[in-house]
């Protein structure tokens, strides 16, 4: 009796090592397709043909991007829609594409769906983008700009300082660089009524003051 129990136990023991082993070779099958399929997602929502797949970003941002170097150039080198506004490091990139997804939200609402509306709606999308590159200095642009990599003998007189005279100040690329590629918001140049632009301050900010000692 004793024997024939062993013996059934072993068998049991026996299916559920082999079920346990077929357990994981399928966990582990199962895993390879889900970050495959997550990595496939990934990259065709990190391309500039999703980016315009929407007529709010084709007709409009798009549009005004084709015209700009930054599209074509006489190198032909081109920075598109990922390159400026999605981050290479995957935590940074995960971050953007969660805050895309409201994207698809006002897409539903049609907040941007007409000229008008996305025109009226310039001001507020560009500061945000604005703010967002402020707080990453840059961190897009330097994906291809590396400031330590600047020649300035290349550069023309005007460029040359004020690059320098920007870094010097704790200024970033977006601080002077805002109309590369889309237009800028309307500017309120201060005479006479009221026209709803954005103020000079927008575009230029002032340098950033480097803080002065407690002894001094």
């Amino acid at each position: 009796m004793i024997k024939k129990l062993k013996s059934v136990a072993a068998a049991i023991l026996r299916r559920i090592h082999v079920a346990g082993w077929f357990g994981v070779a399928f966990l582990f099958v199962a895993g390879i397709l889900a970050w495959v399929g997550f990595n496939h997602a990934l990259e065709t929502t990190n391309t500039e043909e999703f980016c315009i797949s929407c007529h709010e970003m084709k007709d409009n941002s798009y549009a005004e991007y084709r015209l700009t170097t930054h599209a074509s150039s006489r190198s032909g080198v081109r920075a598109s829609c990922p390159d400026c506004h999605v981050p290479k490091a995957f935590g940074p990139k995960m971050v953007a594409k969660l805050r895309a997804s409201k994207d698809v939200y006002h897409n539903i609402l049609g907040t941007i769906d007409t000229p008008e509306k996305f025109n009226d709606r310039r001001l507020h999308m560009a500061e945000s983008v604005w703010e967002r590159m402020k707080a990453t200095d840059s961190r897009e642009c330097r994906s291809c700009h590396d400031n330590n990599a600047f020649d300035y003998f290349k550069q023309s007189p005007r460029a040359a300082k004020s690059h320098q005279e920007g870094l010097n100040e704790g200024q970033t690329c977006i601080d002077c660089h805002k109309g590369i590629a889309h237009r800028l918001p309307n500017v309120e140049q201060a005479i006479g009524a009221e026209k709803g632009g954005a103020p000079q301050e927008i575009f230029h900010p002032a340098p950033v003051q480097p803080e002065k000692s407690a002894g001094k």
